[in-house]
């Protein structure tokens, strides 16, 4: 996870990133207040009194209001959940705060200025670990709670994105989590196309490469077997995507006939189809609604084949029984 923590720091690295993952995914109509022109990265390394070296992944830090008052956001990627994230959110916190102390690079009237964090989590359970330290920290005595730290977080769980939904948002961070998260390759050439018509300035030339790294190094882990060609653009990116997409196809649906013959030779022709169709309905939708196993049951050897080729172009169930 080392190489994609480090090309999601890589994207993370521009602006327009930065920008969107805002604007798409931070609640409260104060984001509007922002002035995105004023975007700065900022150093995210520390080194603490007893010389033990800490990162945060990526900060920048955001001009808003009159006053220039800067709002620094902790972007911190996260592939496993933590239930103590809160206690290293805090720590970065503290670090960042003794970093602008040491540098005198505090507010007009000499204040610590507010801190966005935010937790990118990519793994595949949902989270489930608290997002508030009070959360962590057992019951205390009356009188004792505002002694207490309560750093919280924002978490955005990108697997638990509705994707349709995401869909027809113009937002780069919603394209990143839609390919993270694809559920066929046909979506992966989908969002790529996207990113072609809204990447295609001169000035985003460092930002194509951003996704042209990043995709190379999750394209070993989405297709192991494979030995992916050199690519250099987006384009060849999606090109290459296409035709493995049309080759996985054809692939699937020969497994699926082979498998069903293979199981109809010991359970009948139509039971192994059902079978072979139960479990890569299950494998890309989760546990199926009664009726559609009813429906499935109803169905001839023939209507089983179609909607088993139809699981792999589906983004849904609808798709595959339309």
């Amino acid at each position: 996870m080392d190489d994609h923590d480090a090309s999601y720091r890589l994207l993370f690295s521009h602006p327009q990133m930065v920008r969107d993952l805002l604007l798409g995914f931070v609640p409260g109509d104060w984001v509007r207040t922002l002035d995105f022109d004023s975007l700065e990265k900022m150093n995210g390394s520390y080194v603490t009194d007893d010389l033990r070296s800490r990162h945060a992944d990526t900060i920048w830090r955001i001009r808003w209001g009159g006053d220039w008052l800067y709002i620094y956001l902790l972007l911190e990627f996260q592939s496993t959940v933590d239930r103590f994230m809160p206690v290293r959110i805090l720590s970065y916190t503290s670090l960042l705060y003794q970093d602008l102390i040491k540098q005198r690079a505090l507010g007009k009237d000499g204040r610590l200025p507010p801190v966005l964090p935010i937790v990118l989590y990519n793994g595949e359970p949902r989270w489930h670990a608290p997002t508030r330290l009070a959360d962590l920290v057992q019951r205390c005595p009356a009188g004792l709670e505002g002694f207490q730290p309560n750093q919280a977080f924002l978490l955005l769980d990108e697997g638990a994105f509705d994707l349709d939904a995401l869909s027809p948002l113009h937002n780069l961070v919603a394209a990143l989590f839609r390919l993270e998260h694809r559920r066929s390759l046909d979506e992966v050439t989908e969002v790529l196309a996207l990113l072609i018509d809204w990447l295609g300035a001169p000035e985003q030339d460092g930002l194509r490469r951003g996704f042209v790294e990043w995709l190379r190094r999750r394209l070993r882990h989405w297709v192991p077997d494979v030995v992916l060609p050199e690519m250099h653009d987006l384009q060849e990116v999606h090109d290459m995507a296409q035709n493995m997409a049309e080759i996985w196809k054809e692939q699937y649906r020969q497994r699926f006939l082979q498998e069903g013959r293979l199981e109809g030779r010991q359970e009948g022709r139509q039971e192994g189809e059902f079978g072979m169709l139960s479990r890569l309905l299950t494998r890309r939708f989760g546990a199926l609604p009664e009726a559609v196993v009813a429906r499935m049951r109803s169905a001839d050897s023939e209507q089983l084949e179609l909607w088993g080729e139809r699981v792999l172009d589906a983004s849904s169930l609808d798709d595959v029984f339309r």
